[in-house]
């Protein structure tokens, strides 16, 4: 058996690839004969190994299988090299070497488990431990331009976000002086200032982070990733809150009091995140990040959860708001149920009271968290439009919630309005004490 290089034909004329197989392979097979088997399969004739949601797309629609014998072999000391010749790739593109992993989803997905990228001028060396069907998939991402852009982007918004964050809630604090006899009301701001708190707290720390982590010292940088960290947990844990107090108002019990409720809130809106991020900093997960394009350009340096501890990242955050953006579109899907069943049998009251409503429902579903499942359609890297509506929208997340606070709260006659209590008024109001 050949233990050097062999030649392989892609799908174009006049390319050539390369497969390099490393002596371990035929070295564990001792005295024994085995067949070499080189596949070379073209995707969109065959329509397979095709996965869904996924923006990349497969070289030359050419997937590389390679077999020695009837065994499966992996865990290769030495990699086995394929070199996926092409000319000058687009530079809106970066090169990632795959192969086809038969444990995604239900028919299997592209993984890059095990294999490392080696891009070049004319072609692009792919070195995996283990042997199975290869290919290269070339991912949109972004370039420097783009990305310089983006980050441009990101620090003025965070910059307006700041601003409306304090006229926010310098506007509840008002209201709340203004009503302090009306106890719904005053806890309906509270939670609101809350939450915009938090928005601030964690836009301050991202414009701390992308202006300091590339000057920090490495216990500076852990400290800053913590509380970059703590600051969006606590976004999180008040929009959790903010769902938790809509169904307590509108679903449960409308008119429920609770003793030092809003003190109760605080405490877990406050407390949680610090207690994550303690046991987080202890185990330190903490240092420096880079953000990187997959052909490893970095684009940018902050202070967060390091590469090492990613599962971290992900348990912490992914999953986490993951569960309370179910939990809260669950709660606006109950509440706009009910809403419009209450305009139905005319219990809400006043000729401008349904707009009022409607207002209330766009207002909820940005304080929700609506605006941050974004970050899931992002794909890291990979999608610049994404990454611009994301970064715009929580940008403008600050206005939209000052501009509705104001139109909403703000008393324009004498009379009391602005809170989902005064919206929808019932014929009894139960009150639960603890």
């Amino acid at each position: 058996l050949p233990q050097g290089p062999g030649m392989l034909n892609t799908t174009e004329k006049g390319k050539a690839g390369k497969i390099q197989l490393p002596r371990e392979i035929f070295q564990s097979l001792g005295s024994q004969t085995a067949r070499v088997v080189v596949t070379v399969l073209n995707v969109q004739q065959l329509g397979m190994f095709k996965e869904v949601n996924h923006t990349g797309q497969v070289l030359d629609n050419t997937v590389v299988g390679i077999t020695v014998g009837e065994t499966s072999i992996s865990g290769l000391r030495d990699p086995v090299q394929l070199t996926f010749a092409h000319g000058q790739l687009p530079h809106d593109v970066t090169p990632q070497c795959v192969f086809w992993d038969l444990s995604k989803g239900q028919a299997g997905g592209w993984s890059s488990s095990g294999c490392v990228t080696q891009p070049g001028e004319k072609g692009t060396v792919c070195s995996c431990d283990h042997l199975t069907f290869f290919t290269l998939l070339l991912n949109p991402a972004l370039d420097r331009s783009t990305a310089r852009t983006l980050m441009a982007v990101a620090t003025a918004g965070c910059a307006v976000a700041m601003a409306f964050s304090v006229f926010t809630i310098a506007l509840c604090i008002f209201l709340r002086c203004r009503f302090r006899s009306e106890e719904t009301l005053r806890i309906n701001l509270g939670l609101h200032m809350n939450l915009v708190g938090s928005l601030l707290l964690l836009n301050l720390a991202f414009l701390l982070n992308s202006g300091l982590a590339d000057r920090t010292q490495p216990g500076t940088c852990k400290a800053l990733g913590g509380l970059t960290h703590y600051c969006l947990l606590c976004c999180f844990t008040w929009m959790a809150l903010e769902g938790c107090h809509l169904y307590l108002l509108f679903v449960k019990v409308l008119g429920t009091y609770i003793h030092h409720y809003l003190a109760k809130l605080c405490l877990l809106g406050w407390g949680f995140p610090a207690l994550v991020v303690g046991v987080a900093g202890v185990i330190g997960s903490y240092g420096e990040y880079d953000i990187q394009t997959m052909d490893h350009q970095v684009i940018a340096h902050l202070c967060w959860i390091t590469s090492k501890y990613l599962l971290v990242h992900y348990i912490t955050n992914c999953s986490y708001f993951a569960l309370i953006f179910l939990f809260n579109m669950a709660i606006f899907g109950v509440v706009t149920q009910k809403s419009c069943c209450l305009q139905g049998t005319g219990v809400v009251q006043g000729n401008r009271k349904a707009w009022k409503v409607v207002l209330v429902a766009m207002g909820l579903f940005c304080l929700l968290g609506a605006t941050w499942t974004l970050a899931f359609l992002t794909y890291g890297t990979s999608s610049a439009p994404m990454l611009y509506l994301f970064t715009i929208l929580n940008s403008l997340q600050g206005i939209f919630i000052f501009v509705w606070l104001v139109v909403l709260y703000y008393p324009k006659t004498k009379e009391t309005t602005g809170s989902l209590s005064h919206i929808i008024k019932p014929d009894k109001t139960p009150t639960v004490s603890q």
